[in-house]
C-alpha cells in the first residue's frame, strides 16, 4: 500500500521548508506548481495524500484537487493556503473533495498530524475497496459458475465479452477497471430468462424475426432486475442493462455506468461477428467504417490478444480432466444435453457437474481439450486498419 505523499506549491522556499521538515518522517514529493503536480502523479503515483496550495498561477488549487480527484480518487487531498477565505474553503470542500483545510503559517506538529490522518484515512479507503473487490469478485465467480452450469453457451460467450472488454480497458488506462470486468462477466446472466431455441438459433448465427430480436435484447434488462439486488452492484447492473442500447460515442462526460456500457456493446458486436465465421481483423474494419463505436474502444481491440495453443488437443475421458484444461468442442451428455460449451476452462465444479453425468446418463467421450499453456497473438499489427499505432495512457 502507497505511503508517498506530494506537496505541490508554486514557491520553491515553501517546497523546501516541506523537505527540511518531513523527508526523513514520509516518502514525499515536490512539485513546484499544479501541471508538475499533475505530472508527478502520473509518472510516479499512486500518491496516498496531496498536498496543495491554493492561490497559484494557470490553475489555482482548487481545480487542481478536482483534477486529481477525478483521475486518483482513492488519493487524500490537503488544502494548505495563506488566505484564510471561508468561499474558497467551500469550494474546496465541494469540487475537490478536500479532506483537511489548513491556513498558513501553519505549525509542523499540526501539519503532521494533518498528514497522519490523511496516511490512516488513505489506508481505510484502500481497504474497504480492495475488501468490496474480493468479496464481489468471489460471489460473482460463483453466478458465473453457475451461469455455466445452467447455460453453457452463455458462459461461453461471457467468458470471451470479459476477455475482449479487460484488454481493451487496459489498453486505454481506464480506472475502475474491477467494474468493468465483473460487468464482463455477468453480461449474459439474463440469458436465463431468454428461450433455448432463441439462444440456439443466435449462436447458430441463424435469422431471428422481430420478436425474438426483442427477447434477446431484453436479457440485458433482465440481468439488470436481478443485479440491481444485489449491495453495492447498482453500477455494474446498470452497465448491464445498457449494453445494447449504448453505442454512442464520448460526451465529454462519460461515467463509468456509460464507459462500461459502450465497453460492452463494442465487445459484443465483436464477438457476434466472429459467431459468424468472420475474420478478426475484417470484423473490426467492418466496425470501424460503420463508426457505431468509440474510435479508440477500437483502437484498443485492434491490440486484442486471439489464443493460440501451443500443445496439440488432447482427447480425454472424463476421468482424466483437470482444471486449467479448456474444452475444445461442446461437451454433450450421451442423451445429446449440452453440457459445457467449446473455450471453456475447466473448473472444480464443472469437473464434478460431468462426473455426476457420467455416473448417471453417461457423458460422451472421449472429451477434446486444450493444455493450459498457450501463447497469444494480436487481432491486427499495430496501423494494419488505420494509420495510427496502438493506443495508449488514455483515460477517459
Amino acid at each position: 500500500m502507497t505511503q508517498q505523499i506530494l506537496c505541490v506549491d508554486d514557491e520553491p522556499n515553501v517546497l523546501q521548508a516541506f523537505e527540511r521538515q518531513f523527508r526523513k518522517r514520509y516518502e514525499l514529493h515536490t512539485a513546484l506548481g499544479p501541471e508538475k503536480g499533475l505530472e508527478g502523479l502520473t509518472a510516479d503515483g499512486p500518491f496516498a495524500v496531496v498536498v496543495s496550495d491554493l492561490r497559484m498561477p494557470v490553475m489555482d488549487g482548487i481545480e487542481f484537487l478536482a483534477r486529481v480527484r477525478e483521475r486518483w480518487p482513492d488519493t487524500v487531498r490537503i488544502m494548505l493556503t495563506g488566505q484564510a477565505d471561508l468561499s474558497a474553503a467551500i469550494a474546496a470542500v465541494n469540487q475537490g473533495k478536500v479532506f483537511q483545510f489548513l491556513s498558513k503559517p501553519c505549525d509542523s506538529e499540526t501539519l503532521a498530524r494533518a498528514l497522519d490522518a490523511g496516511l490512516e484515512h488513505h489506508r481505510l479507503i484502500t481497504a474497504e475497496r480492495e475488501l468490496l473487490e474480493q468479496t464481489l469478485r468471489g460471489s460473482i465467480g460463483v453466478m458465473s459458475e453457475i451461469l455455466g452450469l445452467a447455460n453453457p453457451v452463455a458462459f461461453s460467450r461471457a467468458e470471451r465479452i470479459r476477455r475482449y472488454v479487460l484488454q481493451i480497458a487496459t489498453q486505454l488506462n481506464l480506472a475502475e477497471l474491477w467494474q468493468y470486468e465483473l460487468a464482463a462477466m455477468l453480461s449474459q446472466i439474463g440469458c436465463v430468462a431468454v428461450p433455448p431455441d432463441v439462444l440456439e438459433k443466435y449462436y447458430d448465427a441463424r435469422p431471428l424475426d422481430s420478436t425474438e430480436m426483442r427477447i434477446l435484447e431484453s436479457q440485458g434488462e433482465v440481468g439488470q432486475k436481478l443485479l440491481a439486488r444485489i449491495p453495492r452492484l447498482e453500477g455494474i447492473a446498470e452497465m448491464v442493462g445498457r449494453q445494447h442500447t449504448c453505442r454512442i460515442k464520448p460526451t465529454g462526460s462519460d461515467t463509468t455506468v456509460t464507459i462500461g456500457a459502450r465497453l460492452l456493446s463494442v465487445a459484443l458486436e465483436f464477438d457476434q461477428l466472429l459467431m459468424r465465421g468472420i475474420d478478426p481483423a475484417e470484423a473490426l474494419a467492418d466496425m470501424q467504417r460503420r463508426g457505431a463505436h468509440d474510435p479508440r474502444f477500437l483502437a484498443a481491440l485492434k491490440q486484442v490478444n486471439v489464443q493460440q495453443v501451443e500443445r496439440e488437443v488432447r482427447l480425454v475421458a472424463v476421468g482424466g480432466l483437470r482444471t486449467g484444461m479448456t474444452t475444445n468442442c461442446e461437451v454433450r451428455s450421451r442423451n445429446g444435453v449440452l453440457l459445457m460449451g467449446s473455450g471453456l476452462e475447466l473448473t472444480a465444479s464443472a469437473i464434478a457437474r460431468l462426473q455426476t453425468f457420467a455416473g448417471t446418463v453417461g457423458v460422451a467421450e472421449p472429451i477434446s481439450v486444450r493444455m493450459p499453456h498457450v501463447h497469444t497473438e494480436p487481432v491486427a499489427p499495430a496501423g494494419v486498419l488505420n494509420g495510427n499505432g496502438p493506443a495508449h495512457g488514455m483515460n477517459l
